[in-house]
C-alpha cells in the first residue's frame, strides 16, 4: 500500500527557498522552484529555471546580511518583506510576493529600489 506524500505549505516551501538563497545555498533553493517559474523584477520579466537561478546567484554573493521584516500568508500565496543587507545598503527594503503550486514557486513578483543597490555615491 502506497501512502499520499504530504506537500509542504507554501509558507514552508517559500521560507526554504528564501532561507537557502539567502545562505548562499543556490542549489537547495532552486528546489523549491518550478522549472517554468516566471519573476517580475524591477526592469526585467525573468522566464525559466535556470533564468532565475542565474538572477539569484548573480545577487547571492553580494548579501552581507538579511533583517526580516514581515510575511503574510494566503494559501497558495505568501510575501515576504525584508531587508537584503549589502556593501551599498542595509536599509533598503524589499518585497516578494511568491505563489506556489505542487510545493514549487511558480511565480515571483519582487519589489525593491534598483538604485538602492547601486555602488555608493561619490562625495
Amino acid at each position: 500500500m502506497e501512502y499520499p506524500v504530504a506537500q509542504p505549505s507554501a509558507y514552508q516551501t517559500v521560507h526554504d527557498y528564501h532561507r537557502a538563497w539567502t545562505s548562499g545555498d543556490i542549489d537547495r533553493a532552486m528546489d523549491r522552484v518550478a522549472d517554468d517559474i516566471v519573476c517580475r523584477a524591477p526592469g526585467v520579466d525573468l522566464t525559466g529555471k535556470d533564468t532565475y537561478r542565474d538572477f539569484i546567484a548573480g545577487f547571492a554573493p553580494a548579501l552581507t546580511g538579511l533583517a526580516d521584516i514581515a510575511d503574510f500568508t494566503d494559501e497558495d500565496r505568501v510575501a515576504l518583506f525584508y531587508y537584503p543587507q549589502t556593501a551599498a545598503t542595509t536599509k533598503a527594503p524589499a518585497a516578494e510576493c511568491f505563489t506556489v503550486r505542487d510545493g514549487k514557486i511558480i511565480e515571483s513578483v519582487l519589489i525593491f529600489d534598483r538604485l538602492s543597490f547601486g555602488p555608493p555615491a561619490e562625495a
